[in-house]
């Protein structure tokens, strides 16, 4: 089960990577899902929330939001957190230059770049 600051921590890293480029009805409906699944309507709300205070800034504040929480995550699971924004693009059957390029940021942020690479190559 996970505690309401990683549900708030997957649906931000979820959404800002999704929002990079604009997102789209797919990628809603994903999100969507997501807070279905995860029984986190509030987080998601409040990643929504956190995105639309200044859009064009909303990535950078994420990195630093997300950072001050996960430089104490095990390695492992900030591999997991990449490797399911990965797949999550992967779902529509594409992923954007843009979204890699934010993905590899994050991967670089958390010192996983090798772990991301070897998901895009495998």
């Amino acid at each position: 089960m996970m505690s309401s600051q990683e549900k708030r921590v997957y649906m931000l890293l979820k959404a800002v990577i999704f929002h990079y480029h604009g997102l789209n009805d797919e990628e809603k409906l994903d999100l969507d899902k997501t807070a279905d699944a995860l029984n986190a309507h509030e987080e998601y709300q409040w990643a929504q929330e956190f995105i639309e205070q200044d859009y064009l800034t909303s990535f950078e504040r994420a990195r630093d939001f997300l950072n001050d929480i996960i430089a104490d995550y095990p390695k492992p699971k900030r591999i997991e957190l990449i490797n399911m924004v990965w797949e999550a693009n992967n779902l529509k059957g594409y992923v954007t230059e843009m979204e890699a390029a934010a993905m590899f940021k994050f991967a670089k942020d958390w010192n996983v770049q090798q772990e991301l690479i070897e998901l895009v190559q495998g």
